[in-house]
């Protein structure tokens, strides 16, 4: 039977949703009565697309999620969880300041899986580097969003929604202790998140 990991770890901003939680959008969140979720300004709030096919997916692997999250916006991000009604697929959440070694660290302790035996999904690179350190598998999600630093805010989450350009790293990044494992059903795996984020595995 193909290898699978025992727990697969999700960052939240940029790899969930399309917008930093702590800045890009406004707290508290809702639910309006057509199911969409918006937050104090009555912006609408999405995930990218295939998320729940995604966590579903693990799910029926057998394989626990966890969240990593170095977001300060903690309660708006774990709002914002149960509003998409993702809170049903996280055993554990890690969701503070700080740096992703102490998430991992703590997510090894309360789930007693390995560090070899999670796999980390991330789209910054400093995220990544440090925590394959601990010599947890990762798939590193390195976003390109076309947009203008100057503009709206509000407009760079709806250009982002419509399909930034995405690359899926299956080499090294530039740090040679790096390393990309696809093996068995994990391909299959990386496969599902590409098309998750609208990206060509490379």
């Amino acid at each position: 039977m193909a290898r699978v990991p025992k727990l697969a770890v999700f960052d939240l901003d940029y790899t969930l949703w399309p917008f930093w939680v702590d800045t890009h959008v406004d707290p508290p969140f809702h639910k309006s009565s057509n199911g969409t979720v918006r937050d104090r300004r009555g912006q609408t709030i999405r995930l990218y697309s295939e998320v729940p096919e995604v966590l579903g997916r693990f799910r029926g692997l057998g394989v626990p999620v966890a969240a990593a999250s170095r977001t300060g916006e903690i309660e708006g991000a774990n709002q914002l969880l149960e509003l998409f009604d993702l809170g049903k697929y996280f055993v554990q959440r890690e969701i503070y300041p700080g740096s992703k070694v102490t998430h991992f660290e703590r997510l090894q302790q309360k789930t007693g899986v390995p560090f070899s035996q999670m796999i980390f999904f991330d789209d910054e690179k400093r995220n990544i580097v440090d925590v394959s350190k601990l010599g947890t598998e990762w798939c590193y999600l390195h976003s390109c969003p076309k947009w203008n630093e100057s503009s709206n805010p509000n407009s760079r989450i709806r250009d982002i929604c419509k399909g930034p350009s995405w690359t899926l790293k299956s080499s090294p990044v530039d740090e040679p202790h790096l390393r990309h494992k696809t093996e068995g059903n994990w391909e299959d795996i990386f496969r599902c998140m590409c098309k998750l984020l609208k990206c060509i595995c490379v």
